[in-house]
């Protein structure tokens, strides 16, 4: 990170970039943000996220959506960064689903609208925020990087591995080094309301049911946000090889837990017993994410260190904290 002084985050405002910006800024660096507050959640929750920034350290902010390139340009333009992590997405798979477009013109067109910025204005350095999502029904686990991830099966998951391509085109033409991170389910204080973890505990403090998809085999590999922060971190400093200065790396816990699992956990980190609502797979939901890390442990350094249980525990200490009612669907 020695190179990089200045490092612009796009969806800053949001869970993960908040929780970036924060050990960015504590690291010495300076940082800008681009988001545009979107309604896909309560919009106040993003400012808040800002003022828990802003005691950390001060930065520029940019009110603006990826997709309006001339004011994305001017916002790139003015902070000067060394690197851009792009995070800033329209999230979640089920949504994916009911409004595809929305999602093909933020997490594709925004994500080249930000390329063409760069390359233009001459940044060096690309991180991208992928997901897990784009391995599908993966034939083998745990995932690996070298898997072809050819058979997305949500739009979301689709527009993930596009924004991947995409950033290798523009490695492969203009030297841009272009890292793409795949994140696997990440969890911890200020997660999205509509996020399995949150959603539950939300409503086992409430006493309400629970919605339990399918027969509750149903595997994901729960990543605590530190962990995922300090490899995105390790990522503004890695060096690829000789040619394309591209490269993808899996982040996260390499601990698959299953969603009865999650449930009896939360009941352990809650107090409370959670009342189950049975209902049918949902369309657009793989079976499993396990995430392989080796490659990003001998490449990057990353090695997550949080327990599972562990992060749960904070996630509803932090929760019980916030003191704010919260509308659950």
């Amino acid at each position: 990170m020695s190179a990089v002084k200045c490092v612009l985050v796009t969806g800053g405002a949001g869970f993960i970039g908040s929780h970036l910006c924060e050990a960015l800024l504590r690291s010495g660096l300076s940082v800008a943000i681009v988001d545009s507050l979107d309604d896909f959640y309560n919009p106040e929750r993003k400012r808040n996220n800002l003022a828990g920034i802003r005691r950390t350290g001060d930065f520029k902010f940019f009110e603006v959506d990826i997709r309006d390139h001339p004011r994305l340009r001017d916002a790139v333009r003015e902070a000067q960064p060394d690197a851009v992590i792009h995070l800033a997405a329209r999230a979640g798979v089920r949504p994916s689903i009911e409004n595809p477009v929305l999602y093909e013109q933020v997490n594709v067109l925004g994500t080249v609208n930000l390329l063409e910025i760069i390359r233009e204005l001459c940044v060096p350095r690309f991180v991208f925020g992928s997901s897990s999502s784009v391995y599908g029904v993966a034939n083998r686990v745990p995932f690996a990087e070298d898997d072809p991830a050819v058979n997305p099966i949500s739009p979301y998951a689709a527009t993930k591995r596009s924004g991947e391509l995409i950033s290798y085109t523009y490695a492969h033409l203009f030297g841009i080094t272009a890292i793409c991170l795949r994140f696997f389910t990440v969890y911890g204080p200020r997660q999205r309301p509509d996020l399995a973890i949150h959603k539950f505990t939300a409503l086992m403090e409430a006493g309400k049911p629970i919605p339990v998809f399918g027969d509750g085999s149903m595997g994901r590999d729960y990543t605590y946000v530190d962990d995922i922060v300090a490899g995105v971190i390790a990522a503004l400093d890695f060096e690829p090889s000789a040619g394309v200065p591209f490269e993808i790396f899996n982040l996260g816990n390499s601990r698959p837990v299953k969603l009865h699992e999650l449930v009896s956990h939360l009941e352990a980190a809650t107090g409370k017993k959670a009342v189950r609502n049975q209902q049918p797979l949902q369309p657009g939901d793989v079976p499993l994410t396990w995430a392989d890390v080796e490659k990003s442990g001998r490449l990057l350094g990353y090695r997550p260190q949080t327990p599972f249980e562990e992060g749960l525990s904070k996630f509803v200490a932090w929760y019980r904290a916030q003191h704010e009612p919260t509308v659950v669907k």
